[in-house]
């Protein structure tokens, strides 16, 4: 018994030292970074451009939704992102006139439901029955062409016939037939302003 005490005895410091080893490559693995994919998915360059492209939007009964077109079209695989140069956008609704958006870019998040429309942002509503032609313009525009929803919190500058609507900030809810004006609103009022003349009453 004593002489397996004795090799027990000797030999405890290399197991023990083994195991602390066996311990310290285990946890140097995990604090380890991941590995950087060197096929460039992490890096923030474009996979494909095209230039001077159209696409549009069908309704189910085959009707136009939506167009849009631009001198440019970068996409990026990191974020699946689309940056538009000089887009144009047009909302079509059977009821009303169509809604042109231009701006000097646009940039489309992955899924495709938001649309960031920046830098000389100009909003127009043709005119249609006894409505004048309305337009709106700001230096930048949040659209969800799916939700009927369009936001800023810039200042915006409307305009139909003679009447004038200034504020910094604006919600529009397409579907609800809302139209939010969030702060320092000021009306430079001469004839109705109609608030449903950006889509269906």
């Amino acid at each position: 018994m004593s002489n397996w005490n004795d090799r027990l005895f000797r030999w405890y410091p290399a197991v023990l030292l083994l195991a602390l080893a066996a311990v310290t490559f285990w946890l140097d693995q995990k604090v380890q970074p991941l590995p950087i994919p060197r096929d460039g998915s992490t890096r923030h360059d474009p996979d494909f451009l095209i230039d001077d492209f159209s696409a549009m939007r069908m309704n189910p009964d085959g009707s136009q939704r939506y167009a849009l077109r631009g001198t440019k079209m970068t996409h990026y695989p990191d974020d699946n992102s689309t940056v538009i140069e000089q887009p144009r956008f047009i909302h079509y609704d059977p009821k009303t006139a169509p809604v042109r958006i231009r701006s000097d870019e646009a940039l489309i998040s992955q899924n495709g439901d938001d649309v960031y429309f920046s830098g000389n942002v100009h909003i127009v509503r043709e005119a249609y029955a006894d409505q004048k032609p309305m337009s709106l313009v700001t230096e930048y525009l949040h659209l969800m062409p799916d939700q009927d929803l369009a936001e800023t919190d810039k200042a915006v500058r409307m305009t139909q016939g003679k009447t004038v609507v200034e504020s910094v900030g604006m919600r529009f809810d397409n579907k609800a037939r809302i139209l939010n004006l969030l702060s320092n609103v000021r009306v430079d009022y001469a004839s109705p302003l109609n608030l449903s003349a950006f889509g269906r009453k």
